[in-house]
């Protein structure tokens, strides 16, 4: 059974951080709608989804996936790289603690779970402004016992590695090139967001299904060339805040 962790758009979403991105008025209404559709897709794919309450001194706290890795085996608890989000971990550790034995990040290091994607045993986190080699290197340490291989991208001109690249398949990869190299995924198979979408590269993969946005037709229609089941979902409200679809849950067997 899957169990999807959310969390309800914060009222203050308007003051969330931004690196990329020029700030825009994010309208709240229709980001929380966008949001419930988001988890009502979850549910269509037999997701149990657990919604925790919007925190309105946390802008940023509908992106759960930040503040945790969950395995198989166990949940890291991230130290995310901008201080405005580091209060968002303990009620995250909190929800997770009766499932998974809980590692943390230390001190120096920073780690936001947007830079971190699975793909089999192998761990890939990207190096960028929110994630750096000493939390890495703790990431390394806690998953060797389970016979994980971590491996550090580099990552430029996006805010973490999932926006650069996420798994559509077993063995296919949506990426954009001039954000990530595709020699950092030896032996994988991709598929290149057209050139006039370059945020297009963020999916979530549940099952068979890839959840996608439908402010991307060009990419869009390149998945759909590869023959992907595809389950349509607006996030471009989200988008204005450097929100994707893999930002939103933190999804993981019980």
């Amino acid at each position: 059974m899957l169990i999807a962790i959310t969390r309800a758009v914060s009222p203050a979403i308007d003051r969330c951080e931004l690196t990329n991105l020029e700030r825009l008025p994010i309208n709240l209404e229709r980001a929380i709608a966008q949001h419930h559709a988001y988890e009502a897709a979850l549910r269509s794919l037999g997701i149990e989804v657990r919604s925790l309450a919007a925190d309105p001194g946390l802008p940023d706290s509908v992106f759960v996936e930040d503040t945790a890795i969950v395995l198989d085996e166990c949940a890291i608890i991230t130290r995310p790289g901008a201080d405005s989000r580091k209060p968002e971990t303990g009620s995250i550790a909190r929800v997770l603690a009766p499932y998974r034995e809980l590692f943390r990040i230390q001190a120096p290091g920073t780690l936001d779970g947007g830079d971190v994607l699975k793909i089999g045993k192998t761990i890939y986190i990207g190096l960028s402004r929110r994630s750096d080699l000493s939390a890495i290197g703790q990431v390394q340490e806690f998953l060797v016992p389970f016979g994980y291989t971590v491996c550090a991208v580099s990552v430029h001109g996006c805010l973490h590695l999932k926006s650069a690249v996420t798994q559509v398949g077993a063995d296919v990869l949506v990426l954009n090139p001039a954000w990530v190299e595709k020699a950092a995924f030896p032996g994988l198979k991709f598929i290149e967001v057209h050139p006039s979408e370059p945020y297009a590269a963020n999916a979530l993969w549940v099952g068979e299904t890839v959840i996608y946005q439908p402010v991307f037709p060009k990419t869009l229609g390149s998945l759909k060339v590869a023959g992907m089941d595809l389950l349509l979902v607006d996030q471009s409200e989200l988008g204005k805040a450097e929100g994707a679809l893999t930002c939103c849950s933190l999804i993981f067997k019980i």
